[in-house]
């Protein structure tokens, strides 16, 4: 089975031995995003709301690259820093989707990189 990796300067650089994504047998694995905006490397954590949003338009962006949308996610995983975030983070995730939502873990740990407060990493289908 071949691989593609998915890179696009649209969202942040690997800060890691990893890719952005990698497309192989018909799904595209998306690698957790945190908030950095791509252009300036600057984190973008004002608030959980701000942070939430520049997590998804980095997911957004690789979607984009990958030449698909959220309406292909099939499952997603989210980490917080501390579960009374998940509201917030709830309400700005569910507004990139139209109501055909993926399959979804949320989970609390104990750190994040770069002492973030969220970070998504995404599973979707190449073609529907």
């Amino acid at each position: 089975m071949a691989k593609q990796i998915i890179q696009t300067e649209n969202a942040p650089s690997p800060i890691g031995p990893y890719s952005q994504a990698v497309k192989a047998g018909g799904l595209v694995f998306i690698s957790g995003q945190v908030a950095m905006d791509p252009h300036t490397g600057e984190l973008q954590t004002s608030d959980i709301k701000a942070e939430t949003t520049q997590v998804m338009k980095n997911i957004q962006a690789v979607l984009n690259e990958a030449h698909i949308t959220f309406g292909h996610i099939i499952k997603t995983t989210i980490f917080l820093s501390d579960m009374s975030l998940f509201s917030q983070v709830n309400e700005v995730y569910g507004s990139f989707f139209n109501g055909d939502y993926p399959a979804r873990e949320t989970v609390a740990v104990k750190g994040l990189p770069r002492g973030v407060n969220v970070e998504i990493s995404v599973t979707a289908v190449a073609e529907l």
